[in-house]
């Protein structure tokens, strides 16, 4: 955690816009904390926290307690995360996760603005339901809106993000192609729904990022990463889309088998080169440009998958280096 808190200075101290902290082997509120009152300019994000796993009452609960820690800098990323998450390790229903999303982002909106107010809240969906009487909160929040920002690869995703969402934060995994022809298209159906235009919805692309003057080390730095997304069907869609579904095929495959160690070995360096930014930092800087016009923002984050912790540290430490200005 001391490290996580140190990072979020450099960070601030590079000009960095903002930062993120992911769910899974933290939490991401307590880790949220330590980066907001490590920081004072920097917004800092939750990308993401999982939607499902918590009552809304509790992450709004959060939400507000995190924008008084930021004051007022917090970015609220909720998304559903997959059923084997969500009903294997935290033992919560899935449900349909776009319909549940919404009901999810309608309470907590609803929550943050309300529950200083003292008006009485009654939501019941096919979800969630919530009803709260004669509560009113004695700590005036420091906004009555906080932006919640929604993750999602799928098209029913994609259109809510567009359609109810404050932004949208981008898969780790990913490729320009992929925005141009599948995700912005979808986020722009969502933004016709609700009669909204572009400029309402923030855009943040994201990719793993492995700067190395090794590149070949780099990619297969990385391919722990893909091979770990790889290993769960619900992204078969996206890897059917780059022309690597037999690739990861193969590492459901050996993930079934229990042959964890050989996982990344079924990611080639093509398939690694076309999600990821991984290689030496000419490469890296050429592959940023390739972004270019495709969103408003870019998260990079090191790798954290079938890795040393040295690696994670180093990719880390290698992005500050190379991005800071």
């Amino acid at each position: 955690m001391a490290e996580l808190r140190e990072a979020a200075r450099a960070a601030e101290a590079g000009r960095f816009e903002s930062v993120w902290t992911a769910e899974l082997h933290r939490t991401a509120f307590v880790s949220a904390a330590a980066m907001a009152v490590s920081t004072h300019r920097v917004a800092v994000g939750t990308g993401i926290a999982l939607a499902f796993v918590r009552s809304p009452m509790i992450t709004a609960l959060s939400a507000l307690d995190l924008d008084e820690l930021s004051d007022g800098r917090l970015i609220l990323g909720l998304g559903a995360g997959v059923r084997r998450m969500n009903e294997d390790w935290h033992g919560r229903p899935y449900g349909k996760p776009a319909p549940h999303l919404r009901e999810v982002v309608a309470i907590v909106r609803r929550f943050i603005a309300n529950s200083h107010s003292g008006d009485d809240i009654d939501l019941e969906g096919e979800f969630e339901r919530t009803r709260v009487r004669h509560y009113k909160r004695p700590f005036p929040p420091v906004r009555e809106s906080i932006p919640i920002y929604l993750a999602g690869m799928g098209p029913w995703m994609l259109r809510l993000a567009g359609e109810v969402g404050d932004g949208w934060i981008a898969h780790e995994l990913g490729s320009p192609k992929y925005l141009r022809e599948r995700a912005l298209p979808r986020l722009a159906e969502g933004l016709g729904r609700a009669g909204r235009s572009r400029s309402t919805l923030k855009i943040v692309t994201s990719a793993c990022c492995v700067p190395m003057r090794d590149g070949r080390q780099a990619r297969r730095f990385a391919a722990g990463l893909v091979a770990f997304y790889a290993s769960v069907r619900s992204y078969d869609d996206f890897f059917e889309f780059h022309g690597f579904l037999p690739q990861a095929k193969e590492v459901q495959r050996r993930f079934r088998d229990g042959d964890i160690e050989h996982l990344a070995d079924a990611c080639p360096d093509d398939m690694v080169d076309r999600l990821t930014f991984a290689g030496t930092p000419e490469e890296i800087r050429a592959r940023l440009a390739t972004y270019d016009g495709l969103g408003d923002t870019i998260k990079l984050s090191p790798p954290t998958h079938f890795v040393p912790p040295e690696v994670t540290r180093q990719s880390q430490a290698a992005i500050l280096e190379m991005f800071s200005t």
